[in-house]
């Protein structure tokens, strides 16, 4: 799965838990009619995939969804998702279409005669 959009908010690297899992948080806005934020996170390794982005730049993050059960103290049970990154690619961006351009003056050729008469060839 993808998410592209812009980069939002490009969080730093952190140990989490006993210390030895490193994550790092990517905030992506998409272009969309009603955009949304969308976090994704890399993790270990991945987090170094993040060091050459700045915020405001345009992207396609691949993304796997992770999901987990967790059993509270009381019994109950609890679902959580996560959205993991595992590749960032730079989107290019959109260079502005050109109009094709207009001729010189100097290639139109002005009519050698024009009787009204002779063009007026129109059934109406």
């Amino acid at each position: 799965m993808e998410v592209s959009g812009k980069i939002k908010m490009l969080g730093e690297a952190k140990n989490v838990g006993s210390g030895s899992f490193l994550k790092r948080d990517l905030v992506v806005t998409t272009d969309e009619q009603y955009p949304q934020h969308i976090l994704v996170e890399f993790v270990q390794d991945k987090c170094d995939l993040l060091n050459s982005f700045n915020v405001g730049e345009a992207v396609k993050v691949s993304i796997n969804l992770r999901g987990r059960e967790w059993v509270d103290p009381q019994g109950v049970t609890k679902y959580f998702n996560a959205i993991q990154g595992w590749r960032v690619e730079r989107l290019a961006a959109a260079s502005p279409t050109q109009a094709p351009p207009i001729p010189a003056a100097e290639t139109f050729a002005p009519a050698e005669t024009f009787e009204e008469e002779e063009h007026d060839d129109l059934p109406f």
